[in-house]
């Protein structure tokens, strides 16, 4: 039977293409498949389901309040593990301690961060994201009322290790809970805007704390937070919905779909070229012409007419359930947690990780030094001096979100226009060129300016704004690579990265005093700098090779990929 003939009696064609992970069309440049879209042409990846319930299918305006609730939560978890720095230099007479100990209990952050990552992330997807958020905000309430009661050092161990655990979520859920409720064309956007929050809190909350605590004493900066947080709990119970959501149809099958509909449309238009096929044939055939012509386009991902209404819209208080069991994760909670540690041979992973996880070398850079330098001579600032330098990193954060973020979903769509509407991930990479090169200028900056006495500008303008700009950007380049690479193994693979992030970031931070004070500011500095230039640059070797690891990993992502693939506890009827 030729192509025609199965177009004809409505069977598909096979296909013969090259299946590599993370290739997906995201432009209909020709307008004849019938999906839905947004802005006439650019296809909606993934597709909304029929389920009313399915949250790409909310509104604008409902998906801008939930993402605008999920972002104050994530920033204020962000600035409870980043706001004692300008209290360091106090807390030496007042905790009878030093700055390595200080340092040490920054580390454990990470370690909390890290192990949080692991064990909270399966607990979402079996009990849902709202559960999580909630009971974090609570974890946290229960950390600053240990760390506000603090005499010792030995108080700030188990307050900055829970806090880190509490603040997990911002680093890896977060990102799963904006893939659920927008598409791949927004996903630079709506990650970046998250990786803000997460610096955005570490550089304000060290500006707020400094004031307060020259104001009124640094056990205010702990009281403050535990009734926000009060407050915050409030606002989550009433309001924050859970973006749990089962999906039925994957990424990979509805390229299939795409591919075979242009392959039919080629097929048809191949044989009216060379006369196997007239005019007259199409206008007597509906399927013929269905499949050549331009149809009306799907222009809302909340298309009325493909909505199964044998399905009930939940009610506001279903929406608001502390746990979610009908569109959860029907795996066993320990095969959801070792999932992660399956993806360890796929290079995108283990790349965004050590590029992320470098980003953190550079804010304990500046999280572990920045009492020490700017308290001491020739700055000699207050509290308040030392945190204000934190506003720098923070505007360098926000000009790079809108670069990580807005510019490179709009560099994606004209690349992808470029190559006949066909998206490769390797086009988000192509914007690592300014951050690398950024990054390293800023590291010069701040560690050369500020142990040279150089004047406030250079370390606090320069050196912390560049590194603000390179660290938001960065993160959200390799954080949507990865999840566009290997979007079926997405929460998991985020998992992996950023425990590896979060591993990097504890190590580095436990090492730094004893380096920084074995090689001084100087001669660390340049190390760093170095450090950057080979670790951020790696950027090249996978525009180079990135599609080619793809390709070499497709046949184990296609195993790994089957969500009960080495199953041990069997939850499934």
């Amino acid at each position: 039977m030729t192509n025609i003939e199965k177009i004809l009696s409505g069977q598909d064609i096979p296909l013969s293409h090259e299946n590599v992970p993370g290739t997906i069309h995201l432009i209909d440049m020709a307008g004849n498949l019938k999906l839905k879209k947004e802005h006439g042409d650019i296809i909606l990846q993934p597709q909304p389901s029929s389920n009313p319930n399915d949250p790409l299918r909310w509104s604008f305006r409902k998906k801008v309040l939930q993402f605008t609730l999920l972002w104050v939560w994530a920033f204020f978890l962000a600035l409870s593990v980043g706001f004692t720095g300008p209290l360091w230099t106090e807390w030496v007479t007042v905790l009878n301690t030093n700055f390595k100990e200080l340092g040490n209990t920054q580390a454990l952050i990470f370690l909390g961060l890290g192990l949080g990552c692991l064990f909270l992330q399966p607990t979402a997807l079996k009990l849902g994201r709202r559960f999580v958020y909630i009971g974090c905000t609570i974890l946290v309430i229960g950390a600053l009322i240990l760390g506000s009661q603090s005499n010792s050092i030995k108080f700030m161990y188990p307050f900055q290790f829970l806090a880190g655990i509490a603040a997990a979520p911002v680093d890896s859920l977060v990102e799963i809970s904006s893939t659920d409720v927008f598409f791949v064309h927004q996903r630079s956007t709506a990650i970046s805007l998250l990786i803000l929050a997460l610096y955005a809190g570490n550089y304000v909350g060290p500006v707020v704390s400094g004031y307060v605590n020259d104001g009124i004493g640094w056990r205010w900066t702990f009281y403050i937070q535990i009734i926000i947080y009060g407050v915050l709990l409030v606002i989550q119970i009433f309001l924050m919905e859970d973006t749990t959501f089962r999906r039925e149809h994957r990424l990979s099958d509805l390229e299939e779909e795409i591919l075979r509909g242009i392959k039919s449309r080629d097929t048809v238009l191949a044989a009216v070229k060379s006369g196997e096929l007239t005019q007259d044939d199409l206008e007597k055939n509906k399927h013929l012409r269905t499949v050549v012509s331009i149809n009306e386009s799907h222009s809302s991902s909340s298309d009325a007419a493909s909505v199964d209404e044998s399905i009930p819209l939940r009610t506001y208080w279903q929406r608001r359930k502390f746990m979610e069991l009908e569109y959860n994760d029907q795996r066993s909670w320990f095969t959801i947690w070792y999932r992660p540690f399956l993806l360890a041979n796929i290079p995108a992973f283990i790349w965004g990780g050590v590029l992320y996880g470098a980003q953190m070398m550079w804010l304990s850079l500046i999280a572990v030094t920045l009492s020490q330098v700017y308290s001491s001579e020739p700055y000699g600032w207050e509290a308040n001096g030392v945190g204000l330098t934190n506003l720098s990193s923070f505007v360098g954060s926000v000009i790079g979100m809108f670069y990580g973020g807005y510019f490179v979903d709009w560099l994606v769509i004209k690349l992808a226009r470029r190559n006949n509407g066909i998206l490769e991930p390797e086009f988000r990479i192509w914007a690592m060129v300014v951050p690398t090169l950024i990054n390293a200028a800023g590291i010069l900056a701040y560690g050369l300016g500020a142990s040279n006495g150089a004047k406030w500008p250079i370390p606090v303008v320069v050196g912390q704004g560049f590194l603000g700009f390179a660290m938001s950007s960065s993160g959200a380049i390799c954080l949507a690579y990865a999840v566009d690479s290997y979007e079926r193994v997405a929460s998991e693979g985020l998992v992996l990265m950023l425990f590896t992030r979060n591993m990097i970031g504890m190590v580095f931070t436990f090492a730094f005093q004893p380096w920084l004070q074995r090689c001084g500011f100087n001669l660390t500095t340049w190390l760093l700098f170095m450090m950057s230039l080979v670790i951020n640059g790696t950027f090249i070797l996978m525009i180079i090779y990135g599609k080619r690891f793809r390709r070499w990993s497709a046949a184990w992502y296609d195993k790994v990929a089957d969500p009960f693939y080495g199953e041990v506890f069997r939850t499934r009827e």
